[in-house]
């Protein structure tokens, strides 16, 4: 049997010869249809898009704590390679994903229908993010209104706090006062500490007894951040683009303003040398790696759905190489800058309190957010409540860059399925719907909740979903067909370092990663404090959720192949559509002839060698 009959009889059932058999007339064509109304006005609105996408929260407070966590200076150089193998590559892979097919991320997989589960479950994951982004928005939001205070709310101790509120003095360093105060710091909280826990969160010891009662004014909060959420999503893509200038550049300049600050505060160098400083031992420790991967993972937004989102929306032909570029260093640069402020303002900090060195005025996490950064703001001699107002002003335009992105892909996902719905109604259910969820993390227990949904409903089914997202696009599609039609789209041949980052280092970097997580895994906590059983059960159903969509889309796309049986079912399933190519008519007739020629010209070769031919053919 020569090599063109036996293509024939594996092709899918809507296929012939290498082309849908629909695809006769361009009247008679399924697959071609036309572009979107909706694009990015230039590219400019693109780039500045991905850019608040993917410079969010996580590059504030996260990338300093865990930075300094693993080896100061030394943990820049594993994440600057990780950045190279695993960030890079996977940005690229998405943003031409989407751009090729022009859909949402569950109609992209459309090359891959058995695999469709891996986009929906990046699509629950991505929901659960913006329900606890939106509360963090809530949270920031409280604090810019307290930063209009004529003294500092969390500046000062009060009455009610006790004798557990630490009450420190700006005496100079080195003095016996301050030899108390280190000793003080250590059986008490500071009153910035005792604000956010009892002020704005009325937080509880633990969650044995319930949630407790929302904060309805930290609700007030979370329903102005949906409004202005739900108020961009529903003016659609060209609102968000002209948002973007505001959203992508805003931050910025913050950033620049605090950094000016920060280093010429006392004890300034002293914060900002101690973030650097290098532990080369920690280079040989595989959770410095490990924590550079995450990072990377989720400071850039890939796998989540979002960035193949916003490509969908870019002209066909866009070179978009230079735009991964500035894109992901842009993000680097902002992590490192956040770093630079963070440890410099808590050099300050440590250097007015006396303490030993900076780490003893680290708290990680939100903790670093609203807590660390308050007080050292707070003990700015010059205008404190401005520096206050640019800060959290700057982490909550940060959210809204972050979870409009997210918004924007729930709701591309329910329109390419349901064509007819209007986009305001689509924004506007999602806000409502999205509001009352998020109002569970406003409850005394809702910090709980947070760390447990961001764990099993985000973090660990997300990573699970990447592997399978690389493993799908680099080996059921295959690299080799992927780079022809980057080639088709934009007429650039791909490279061996991206051809290998996508078949082998990336996927595998990812998995290793993984099973380092199940070793390592232990029950989860928040504050030391353990979650009652029936929180681990419900935790255990979200990740259940997010990974079962794989298993159950895969028997859905299988069982649609009724005109084969076995094996020839599968191969079917994993083939793509009949609907798979360009949205543009005139391209996507191009795209069919062009992968007639490619087809017919297949020849029969080993495992290994389609293998190799995968990677470097």
């Amino acid at each position: 049997m020569s090599a063109e009959e036996e293509l024939l009889q594996l092709q899918p059932d809507n296929l012939e010869n290498g082309i849908p058999k629909d695809i006769k007339t361009t009247a008679e064509s399924e697959a071609c249809a036309t572009k979107p109304n909706e694009q990015w006005g230039n590219e400019i609105e693109f780039l500045f898009s991905c850019i608040s996408l993917s410079v969010g929260l996580g590059n504030i407070w996260r990338f300093p704590y865990i930075a300094f966590q693993n080896g100061g200076g030394a943990f820049v150089i594993p994440y600057l390679i990780v950045l190279l193998i695993i960030g890079r590559p996977v940005y690229y892979l998405e943003i031409i994903l989407g751009q090729f097919s022009g859909r949402g991320c569950i109609k992209a997989f459309n090359m891959v229908p058995i695999m469709k589960g891996i986009a929906a479950g990046q699509v629950l994951a991505t929901g659960a993010s913006i329900t606890y982004y939106s509360s963090i928005m809530a949270l920031t939001l409280r604090f810019l209104i307290a930063s209009f205070s004529k003294v500092l709310p969390w500046s000062y101790c009060r009455e009610e706090w006790g004798d557990i509120c630490l009450n420190e003095t700006n005496s100079a360093a080195n003095s016996s006062q301050n030899i108390s105060l280190v000793q003080e710091r250590q059986t008490k909280m500071s009153a910035a500490e005792l604000y956010f826990q009892k002020e704005i969160l009325h937080e509880q010891e633990d969650i044995f007894s319930g949630l407790g009662t929302p904060n309805w004014e930290l609700v007030g909060c979370l329903a102005v951040a949906w409004v202005i959420i739900g108020g961009v999503l529903i003016r659609g893509v060209k609102s968000s683009g002209k948002a973007a200038y505001f959203l992508g550049v805003f931050p910025y300049v913050v950033l620049l303003i605090l950094l000016l600050r920060a280093v010429t505060l006392p004890g300034a160098m002293d914060g900002i040398i101690y973030f650097f400083k290098p532990q080369w031992s920690e280079l040989l420790n595989p959770l410095v790696w490990y924590a550079a991967v995450t990072q990377v993972f989720f400071s850039l937004a890939i796998c989540f759905g979002t960035l193949i989102t916003y490509a969908s929306y870019n002209n066909f032909s866009r070179n978009v190489y230079k735009d991964i570029v500035i894109i992901t260093t842009m993000d680097s640069c902002s992590s490192i800058i956040a770093g630079c402020i963070t440890f410099g303002i808590l050099g300050n900090l440590a250097f007015k309190t006396g303490a030993p060195d900076v780490a003893s005025v680290v708290k990680g996490g939100s903790g670093l957010a609203f807590i660390s950064y308050p007080d050292a703001i707070a003990k700015f001699e010059f205008i404190p409540q401005a520096f206050a107002v640019l800060f959290f002003l700057m982490l909550f335009v940060l959210g809204i860059g972050s979870t409009v992105g997210m918004g924007s892909c729930i709701v591309r996902v329910i329109r390419d399925r349901w064509v007819r719905a209007p986009n305001w109604a689509l924004a506007l259910s999602l806000a409502v719907l999205g509001f009352a969820v998020s109002i569970v993390y406003m409850t005394p227990g809702g910090q709980f909740v947070l760390n447990l949904v961001d764990f099993y409903g985000v973090s660990f089914t997300a990573l699970i979903l990447a592997i399978g997202e690389l493993l799908a696009v680099g080996w059921v599609y295959g690299v080799k067909r992927f780079c022809a039609d980057i080639e088709f789209m934009v007429g650039l041949k791909t490279g061996i370092y991206w051809r290998i980052c996508w078949g082998v280092i990336t996927p595998g970097l990812m998995l290793a990663v993984l099973i380092y997580t199940l070793i390592d895994l232990k029950p989860l906590t928040y504050k030391n404090v353990v979650y009652p059983g029936i929180a681990h059960a419900f935790g255990w159903c979200l990740s259940a959720i997010g990974l079962l969509q794989i298993p159950g889309w895969a028997l859905y796309s299988i069982c649609k192949q009724t005109k084969r049986t076995g094996l020839l079912k599968v191969i079917s399933a994993a083939s793509p559509t009949k609907n798979w190519g360009p949205l543009e008519t005139k391209k996507c007739e191009e795209y069919v002839n062009h992968r007639r020629k490619l087809e017919l010209k297949t020849k029969q070769r080993t495992i290994l060698q389609k293998a190799y031919d995968n990677i470097f053919g």
